[in-house]
């Protein structure tokens, strides 16, 4: 029994995409053609892996099977790529970096500016999502190496820390607690608490402190992403927990405040993530060496540095 690579590529853009017109439309195939070239992979492998009996397309437990094994069949062809360019090393190649949420806006834009300074033939790109999609693109192997704000979840991956982001509580500016010099949790009570979506390594870190401070129970509102968030603050939809580096400009400008809770949030780690049986390109294994050689958060220029975090009076 052989299997014909071609057809599972295609059986793996038929999943990827959904269904068999999708996919015909992303290969630039007819739909009969896609149909036909997965029906001869099914009948080579003498079996059914996908149920067409519904409306969408689900796989069989042989087609979870093999989208597993196709999955990293391909994973190994891109690290054959991957190996010959190295002969090559960097002057010229593609780095595509992933980022948790808050760092992919907030970290990575400069650091990978830096590094193209170092390294002008590579080209430079961002997949930005929360933690849980950064990770799931690492173990697809669609990306080689991402920067976490947390411990990855999946033990597939190796992580190694490389700088702290601290967690602030943020308030309109006209907040009763604005200017406060130490806030007790216990004032809290009756607020209303904005929190990231489930998946967010920050919502992790939310749910941590509300615990901590003893107000689990207390009103709360699903909202995506940090720049929502700090515009529903800033609009009296409530208050939330952000990194402080997502919010420098707004408080700077007076348009958010930051309140001195105490016990503060602890700190989480930012971490590089990278699968540990991935064989990374010379331009992953610079980056990665970059981001270990950074000892802070990148500053801004003196005309673009706000004022630090500060409460509001």
């Amino acid at each position: 029994m052989q299997l014909n690579l071609y057809r599972l590529w295609i059986f793996m853009t038929v999943v990827e995409e959904g269904g068999f017109s999708a996919a015909a439309t992303k290969l630039y195939l007819s739909q009969p053609s896609v149909s036909n070239q997965v029906r001869q992979l099914e009948q080579s492998l003498r079996t059914t892996l996908i149920d067409r009996s519904g409306a969408r397309i689900r796989l069989t437990p042989e087609g979870e099977v093999l989208l597993e094994y196709a999955k990293r069949v391909f994973l190994l062809a891109d690290e054959a790529v991957t190996a010959i360019r190295q002969v090559s090393g960097l002057q010229s190649g593609t780095l595509v970096a992933g980022g948790s949420t808050t760092v992919g806006t907030y970290l990575l834009p400069p650091l990978l500016a830096a590094f193209r300074e170092r390294h002008p033939g590579i080209e430079v790109g961002i997949f930005t999502g929360n933690a849980e999609q950064v990770e799931k693109r690492l173990l697809d192997g669609e990306i080689g190496v991402a920067v976490l704000a947390g411990t990855p979840r999946a033990p597939q991956l190796d992580g190694e820390p490389i700088l702290q982001d601290r967690v602030v509580l943020i308030t309109p500016p006209d907040h009763p607690l604005a200017g406060e010099p130490v806030v007790e949790p216990e004032r809290l009570a009756g607020e209303r608490f904005l929190l990231r979506e489930p998946g967010s390594s920050t919502r992790a870190v939310q749910e941590e402190a509300l615990a901590e401070w003893g107000l689990s129970g207390v009103s709360r509102a699903e909202i995506w992403g940090p720049e929502t968030i700090k515009q529903a603050v800033a609009s009296g939809l409530g208050i939330s927990l952000v990194s402080e580096h997502c919010v420098e400009a707004e408080v700077a400008e007076r348009r958010l405040a930051v309140l001195p809770v105490t016990p503060a949030p602890s700190p989480r780690p930012i971490v590089v993530a990278h699968r540990r049986d991935r064989l990374l390109g010379p331009a992953e294994q610079a980056f990665i060496e970059l981001l270990k050689t950074t000892r802070a958060w990148p500053t801004r220029t003196p005309a673009q540095t706000p004022a630090p975090l500060r409460a509001v009076r």
